[in-house]
């Protein structure tokens, strides 16, 4: 079954300490950065992510799609919540998907429940992360230590006995 979750990106970067601190001295940069963390994170845990981004208040915004490694990105329309893009986004996606949104609103929240996904608050999505990172993180740090070797799949009573071979004994 596929995994897709799909991210309030404005939600996001307002719930997460790093990325607020971040808005504040530049907005792109904060976005930047939450498509970069995703898109690890899709990378490690090998599900779909779609971050949806609203411009509403946007004059003139139209809504489109870009790609940023593997996340999806979605920009609303002018007029537009986030909220009714994730709508559309979740009656759209295939029903045999798991579907989980990544959002704190709780208006939307309910909205999702409704539609068959799963939901996510901003900060569950960050210790989500956060722990998939350290757990990649140890995996890595485990196997560029351990040389592959030829006797590394082999019991000890098995390297006993090949020993004695070399031997001669």
């Amino acid at each position: 079954m596929e995994e897709i979750l799909v991210i309030d990106g404005y939600n996001v970067i307002n719930a997460w300490p790093e990325l607020m601190k971040l808005k504040e001295v530049n907005f792109e940069h904060a976005r930047s950065k939450l498509l970069e963390i995703v898109s690890n994170y899709s990378g490690y845990k090998g599900i779909k992510v779609i971050v949806v981004f609203d411009a509403h208040q946007v004059k003139g915004g139209i809504e489109h799609r870009e790609n940023y490694g593997n996340v999806e990105i979605v920009y609303s329309g002018e007029g537009i919540t986030a909220d009714l893009v994730i709508e559309k986004l979740i009656s759209s996606l295939p029903r045999n998907s798991k579907i989980f949104v990544a959002t704190s609103d709780k208006t939307e929240q309910e909205m999702i429940w409704g539609k068959g996904a799963y939901r996510i608050s901003s900060r569950e999505l960050l210790a989500e992360i956060e722990e998939t990172f350290k757990r990649n993180e140890v995996f890595l740090k485990e196997k560029q230590y351990k040389p592959y070797r030829l006797d590394s799949h082999l019991s000890d009573e098995v390297k006993h006995i090949l020993e004695r071979w070399r031997r001669g004994k």
